[in-house]
């Protein structure tokens, strides 16, 4: 069966356009800079002496410039993170930086606080992806075409810093609407009939999930192997290597199990608990948290914030255990087949999922809250387990192995509804994430006007001919 992405016309098609250039913004990375007293142009020069092409100031906004190199690197960002340049203007891209560059002086005059902390832990974050992926913390600099990992950090951390008062300005604006039914109603109402969109093919499923079983000797096997570790490191082994070459950590494992944090950071809080309670060069106890067990090795304390390394082992599921799990799931199997008891009945009686066990095994989107997942968009690994199925067919039962994590499962087709035409009654709550979006997006505008006004703006050269959505020009 071919499946047709959502069509947008009319009206629909231009709050999504809309949408696109004003939240595209966060995904481009430029550096913050502050006006001097006069344009200049500076003449870059790679490391081997090879002169590039003259950077110059491009347009100022309150306390900000934006260079012509920040339009390059802003096209540079976006295809590295596989998007698509094709049909995207130097002016498109100037017209985001200066939204950008609006929001983040805006932010400081209304006083809004980004702390450094919280900078530097977005920062360490991000580095650790962009190691991962890359390879180096020397590609990394490369790549950014900085001399030093000093000056890029300087760099990277102006970025981070524009980008969340630019993110927390933008919030401040659109947290503030709301939007009736009524308004809902008006919004479906003005859409011509023919114009309406189309909403693909959706599926509501539930799953019932059984989870193997440890020992007691299972887990005492990992807690002995980690003190173990905390006993030759004790003595003088390094603990980054042990991270390295036995955590099954992958966001930190091939950073000798490196995290750079505070109480904010969005950690479990048995993990925090542990860490925050260590003094400086001290190594826990094994502890237990859902990602298996762990321990921890502080390496600093800066005032609120904590440098620390980590050992992530999950305990080993027997044999025995999976069999019995794969048994006991089939067994329920059965008897919802027999009719001796119904899926939603099993789920909330036997699952070991607490999180859909009330909800008679419901699944929930994470994308839109509620129990609809479009087929288009649907992750992978659900697709591959649900798109099969007919009505009532129950899955056979099938082993769901997320980072060691191993869980039995079944599941269920609850509802199909097929691609059809917007339905106000049918698709409220698609229809009023639109409204809302429209109305987000009116006072974004409304916003831009008056701050445009009151604000020192300049636009240099060539780009005084871009055609803008906002009047940046003041004519």
């Amino acid at each position: 069966m071919s499946l047709k992405t959502v069509r947008m016309k009319s009206l629909v098609n231009k709050v999504v356009v809309t949408l696109f250039l004003c939240f595209i913004s966060p995904l481009l990375m430029h550096a913050q800079e502050i006006i001097k007293d006069s344009v200049v142009a500076i003449k870059a020069v790679e490391p081997s002496g090879k002169r590039l092409k003259v950077d110059g100031v491009v347009a100022t906004v309150g306390d900000y410039i934006v260079l012509d190199s920040d339009i390059d690197k802003s096209f540079l960002e976006i295809s590295s993170r596989g998007g698509s340049i094709k049909d995207i203007t130097r002016c498109q891209i100037l017209g985001s930086l200066l939204e950008d560059k609006l929001y983040a002086h805006q932010a400081v005059q209304d006083s809004i606080i980004v702390s450094d902390a919280e900078v530097k832990g977005m920062m360490d974050e991000r580095l650790n992806y962009m190691v991962e992926q890359i390879g180096s913390m020397d590609k990394v600099v490369k790549y950014y075409q900085k001399d030093s990992e000093e000056e890029f950090r300087t760099y990277f951390f102006d970025v981070l810093k524009e980008q969340k008062l630019t993110e927390e300005m933008r919030k401040k604006i659109i947290d503030k609407v709301e939007i009736t039914p009524e308004e809902v109603r008006e919004f479906y109402k003005k859409i011509p009939t023919a114009d309406l969109p189309v909403f693909g093919a959706e599926l509501e499923v539930a799953q019932i999930v059984i989870k193997p079983k440890l020992t007691d000797a299972d887990k005492q096997k990992v807690i002995d192997k980690l003190n173990a570790f905390r006993k030759e490191c004790k003595e003088g082994a390094s603990f980054a290597t042990k991270a390295v070459l036995y955590s099954e950590d992958p966001g930190s494992s091939k950073n000798g199990g490196y995290y750079k944090m505070t109480r904010r950071t969005p950690f479990v809080k048995e993990f925090k608990d542990v860490a925050f309670s260590l003094a400086e060069g001290e190594i826990s106890e094994p502890f237990e948290t859902t990602f298996g067990y762990h321990i921890i090795y502080v390496e600093k304390i800066k005032g609120q914030e904590v440098e620390l390394r980590h050992i992530l082992i999950s305990p080993t599921f027997s044999p025995d255990a999976l069999k019995e799990a794969k048994e006991k799931i089939t067994l329920i199997r059965n008897k919802i087949l027999n009719k001796e008891i119904t899926f939603a009945e099993a789920a909330r009686t036997t699952s070991d999922e607490k999180e859909t066990r009330a909800n008679g095994g419901a699944l929930v989107n994470p994308k839109t809250q509620d129990t609809r997942f479009e087929l288009t968009k649907m992750d992978p690994s659900l697709y591959t387990q649900v798109s099969n199925l007919k009505d009532n067919e129950i899955s056979m039962p099938f082993l769901e192995d997320n980072q060691g994590k191993k869980d039995y499962k079944i599941m269920i087709v609850t509802n199909r509804i097929d691609e059809h035409t917007a339905d106000y009654a049918k698709d409220y709550i698609k229809i009023k994430d639109l409204a809302l979006k429209e109305k987000q997006i009116q006072a974004i505008g409304k916003w831009f006007d008056a701050k445009i006004k009151d604000t020192y703006i300049k636009v240099l050269g060539e780009y005084r001919d871009c055609p803008f959505t906002n009047n940046w020009l003041k004519k």
